[in-house]
């Protein structure tokens, strides 16, 4: 079992590189490829060899049967006696022929007389008649005198010899069959060798090539890896990345535009960031230069709103109460702008406490109580019996709570909201769902966008600035959390806060479903928003 998960860890990791390097993947490609042509070209050539070599054997053992076959004319051709009769000519005869071999013995020799019923001729050194194929004595059996025939077998001896394989030419001279027996145990050996040594040529050559390729490949991975490298860190943030660049080639190129491409988008993201800078100090600015103006102009309107039943013109009092109003959302947006530069500039700090999530969920829902019953809808709490504890910043979760309650209750179409409260063991979750108007395709994405509204023609009724749900997000991933939303057209939405138990700590999930129970069969559409998105 250990081997195997050995073996299975090693071939996977062996996969991961292969897939993920591409001069790995060029040297294998080689090697397999490169195998491939060396072991054809070796089959090609052996057999070649092979066939060169078998066809020298062949001539040179026609032109020994050839003058074997003259011999035996010459000593036997006068003879009228049958060979039974006069076994010590033809045993003379062979002896000679096998002399002609020499002391290395480079064949063996068997001679038979046709006209011999009984008499199956004589053989050399042992040599088994056997040796001789019986296709190949029927063969010279109805030949015609001064025929010539050759084939391969395996040569059989007495006495305990190994076998071995042979080529085996035969020839017919009147009454007489003469065969030459060639043992290819030489030509066996030549052959191994040569197999052996373009086996190990064809190694060192796919070595070789697969060498070449890794140096090759390695030439151009290795800039293409140093691009690689340099944008990560370009995306890492680091935009005073640059690459070096070495001679005129391509790569070089390469090097040169990276380079400018590095700069470029260093100058665009400084220019972007000066700007955003600029931005941010000028809400900031604004935002704190109309707080001096606007409280004059707030006592100057508390008065008139106070005094507005003393005008003799109703029309001036009811100046006077509209004017009350827009100042309070007028002051609600100057907050809500401060709010968001404190955001962007980084300096918003959480101020955690323990605290119950039903109990923030109570004064939330208690406190917008009169805006739903003037909606005509009603507030259902489901609430567990045992307490959600969490760290949290009261008062920006409370913020949070507010805005997603009153959206519900703005879009809610007088139907009821339904706020639901659940924990686990590391985090803690609050829904809203109301059965209104819903969330419209491509919607999703933008409902935390600032300033958006979906029906652009919709009256705010209550007042609302376009930056609630943008701060509610900012808040949610300043706790580490996630705001979520759901919609369907017609059917209403539902938003999720989700937020860890211990602050700092990472969420890996919700207690409470993003979609509502029975919310429909319809594909759902999301807008998912975590903490760093």
């Amino acid at each position: 079992m250990t081997l195997r998960r050995v073996v299975r860890g090693t071939a996977s990791r062996a996969y991961m590189r292969w897939r993920r390097s591409i001069q790995v993947r060029v040297v294998t490609s080689t090697l397999f490829i490169s195998a491939i042509v060396v072991a054809i070209l070796g089959a090609f050539l052996m057999q070649q060899v092979s066939s060169a070599l078998m066809d020298g054997k062949v001539k040179a053992a026609r032109l020994q049967l050839d003058e074997g076959l003259a011999q035996v004319q010459r000593d036997l051709g006068n003879s009228s006696s049958p060979a039974s009769e006069d076994g010590s000519q033809l045993n003379a005869v062979v002896n000679r022929l096998k002399a002609r071999s020499g002391p290395s013995g480079l064949y063996e020799v068997y001679i038979r007389d046709t006209t011999a019923e009984y008499f199956d001729g004589y053989a050399t050194n042992e040599l088994r008649k056997e040796s001789v194929p019986k296709r190949l004595r029927e063969e010279m059996k109805h030949a015609p005198g001064g025929a010539r025939a050759y084939t391969y077998g395996k040569l059989t001896y007495v006495g305990g010899h190994p076998s071995e394989r042979g080529l085996i030419v035969g020839g017919k001279s009147g009454q007489f069959e003469l065969y030459y027996l060639f043992p290819l145990e030489q030509e066996q050996k030549t052959l191994t060798n040569v197999s052996r040594s373009m086996v190990g040529v064809g190694v060192v050559l796919v070595l070789l090539l697969a060498a070449i390729a890794s140096l090759v490949t390695r030439q151009v991975v290795i800039p293409v890896r140093l691009a690689a490298q340099g944008a990560q860190r370009l995306a890492a943030g680091r935009l005073e990345e640059r690459m070096r660049v070495r001679g005129e080639d391509d790569l070089a190129r390469l090097a040169r535009s990276f380079n400018d491409m590095a700069a470029n988008l260093q100058e665009k993201i400084g220019e972007l960031e000066d700007l955003s800078q600029l931005q941010r100090q000028f809400v900031s600015d604004v935002s704190h230069e109309l707080r001096t103006p606007l409280t004059t102009i707030r006592i100057a309107a508390d008065m008139l709103y106070e005094n507005r039943d003393t005008f003799d013109d109703p029309a001036v009092g009811r100046s006077a109460e509209l004017l009350q109003s827009q100042l309070e959302r007028f002051e609600s947006l100057l907050a809500d702008l401060l709010e968001i530069s404190r955001h962007d500039a980084g300096a918003a700090t959480l101020d955690a406490e323990s605290l119950d999530m039903r109990d923030l969920v109570l004064r939330v829902v208690g406190d917008i109580q009169g805006l739903a019953e003037r909606k005509g809808s009603k507030v259902v709490l489901q609430l567990p019996g045992e307490p959600c504890m969490a760290e949290v910043d009261r008062r920006r979760v409370e913020r949070i709570l507010r805005n997603l309650v009153v959206n519900a209750v703005e879009h809610g179409e007088g139907e009821d909201i339904v706020v639901s409260v659940a924990a686990d063991r590391d985090a803690v979750a609050v829904s809203v769902r109301d059965h209104g108007v819903g969330l419209k395709p491509g919607e999703g994405q933008m409902v935390f966008d600032r300033f958006w509204r979906a029906d652009p023609a919709r009256a705010r009724t209550t007042g609302g600035t376009g930056l609630g749900l943008s701060i509610s997000r900012e808040d949610a991933q300043l706790h580490g959390g996630w705001l979520q939303a759901w919609g369907e057209p017609g059917v209403g939405s539902q938003f999720r806060l989700s937020l860890p138990r211990v602050a700092g700590a990472e969420l890996r999930g919700s207690p409470l479903p993003l979609v509502p129970p029975g919310a429909g069969d319809a594909r759902p559409l999301f807008a998912e928003l975590e903490a760093g998105d």
